[in-house]
């Protein structure tokens, strides 16, 4: 009886997953540096920009959805063409040249704008090389668990921007070195930032030296895949979801100083991202797995899409459901912690519900397609809600309160996974 062929793993694996989650981390720093501490960003750079023009603090994090949206289709066309090394070895390259840069220019405005453009070009070379690295380096059994392991490496390196950037920023407006130590802040991320790239372009190899699987798939072009995702009822209501629901994550996530001021917190200490993304972590690890466990996709997908709605008024109407600052702030973070909670975990959800439905067509084209929708509307938003001094933002916040119940609704409106009403046959 012939032998069935087992494909080796090679412990390189590891490596490779290290110092691809170590990019990943960095580039979400950069991402977020200033948003945290915008308000006191606006004090050390004041005079260099027009507080009420595009071209503020604010549009440092906007860059990134703006330069997303331009790159990421050549982007993974790259990736998918040539390889992670070169893929990745751009967006390494891009990364060493780009944080140095923001590091030396740390006090100039305009310095800091062009570095973070570099730094929004090299995102998507990261970012969406997740499954291309995956399905090289890890056998079919480890993919999953090396995917979330890579998600949670965007999440940590959010949660530093929001929480550790604070303590190296003078926050208190009270105090004679408010609006100090970006310098030196910048000048640590960028030099943390440049040993992540050019850790990743030296240990970062294209393929182990046998494959860890033999497995066939049977996978559409980019364009069928393209063509047959917008066929299908259940991935344009998706696609709706995504274009409001991650909208409105990536702008809460930009905006969390902001946020913080027009709710009356007088320091920008990162507590309301950084509880929403601590949130998000807990929540992107129990809800998928249950959802794993009772094989249902559509009835989560509402849970999280139900469980936003608390989140977003808390976050949004805490001035009007109390008056006392600390119970202001308090029903904040607690908002913050629900709705980071819930969306967080319908991401890695919905990207598989839109992997199940739209088969045969890639899974990174319909991935990449809710990404890059969520960054349009997020840059939309965000836009929004900075002109003019933040002037608009207490209506965007009131706005979303009414998009997620539509998002809720929409989401009552899909069917279950063909996968699970398939196997409950």
């Amino acid at each position: 009886m012939e032998q069935k062929k087992v494909n080796p793993v090679f412990g390189y694996r590891w490596v490779i997953l290290a110092v691809y989650m170590f990019l990943s981390v960095v580039i979400q720093i950069q991402w977020l540096a200033h948003a945290a501490v915008a308000r006191p960003a606006q004090v050390f750079y004041q005079g260099q920009f027009n507080p009420d023009g595009l071209f503020n603090i604010d549009f440092l994090a906007m860059l990134y959805m703006v330069v997303y949206i331009v790159i990421s289709i050549p982007a993974s066309y790259i990736i998918d063409t040539y390889g992670i090394r070169i893929g990745l070895g751009i967006g390494a390259g891009l990364t060493v040249v780009a944080g140095l840069l923001k590091g030396i220019m740390a006090d100039n405005y305009t310095g800091i704008l062009i570095a973070q453009i570099g730094l929004a070009i090299a995102q998507p070379f990261i970012l969406n090389a997740v499954t291309a690295v995956t399905v090289r380096w890890f056998p079919l059994r480890e993919r999953g668990m090396s995917a979330g392991l890579a998600s949670l490496a965007q999440y940590l390196g959010i949660i530093i921007a929001m929480l550790v950037t604070p303590l190296m920023i003078g926050i208190n407006p009270d105090k004679p070195e408010y609006g100090s130590g970006f310098e030196h802040m910048l000048m640590i991320y960028g030099i943390i930032t440049a040993l992540a790239g050019i850790l990743s372009l030296i240990l970062i190899r294209e393929t182990p030296p046998e494959p860890p699987g033999d497995e066939l798939l049977v996978r559409m072009s980019f364009r069928q895949g393209m063509q047959h995702i917008l066929g299908l009822r259940d991935m344009r209501i998706v696609l709706i979801i995504f274009l409001i629901g991650l909208g409105i994550f990536n702008a809460v996530s930009s905006m969390t100083d902001a946020i913080a001021g027009h709710m009356g917190v007088k320091d920008s200490e990162g507590l309301i991202g950084g509880v929403m993304l601590i949130g998000g972590i807990i929540g992107a690890v129990i809800i998928p797995w249950l959802s794993d466990v009772y094989k249902k996709r559509k009835f989560f997908l509402v849970v999280c899409m139900i469980g936003m709605v608390p989140g977003i008024i808390c976050l949004s109407l805490a001035d009007q459901l109390a008056t006392n600052p600390d119970t202001i702030y308090a029903i904040t973070l607690t908002g913050s912690f629900i709705l980071g909670f819930f969306v967080m975990s319908a991401g890695p959800i919905g990207f598989q519900y839109a992997a199940e439905v739209s088969y045969p067509a890639p899974e990174s084209t319909s991935q990449g397609l809710l990404l890059l929708l969520g960054q349009m509307t997020g840059m939309l938003f965000v836009a929004g809600m900075s002109i003019r001094q933040n002037q608009y933002l207490g209506t965007f916040m009131s706005i979303f309160v009414a998009l997620t119940f539509v998002i809720m609704l929409l989401g009552m409106a899909l069917r279950e996974s063909p996968h699970f009403r398939q196997s409950t046959k």
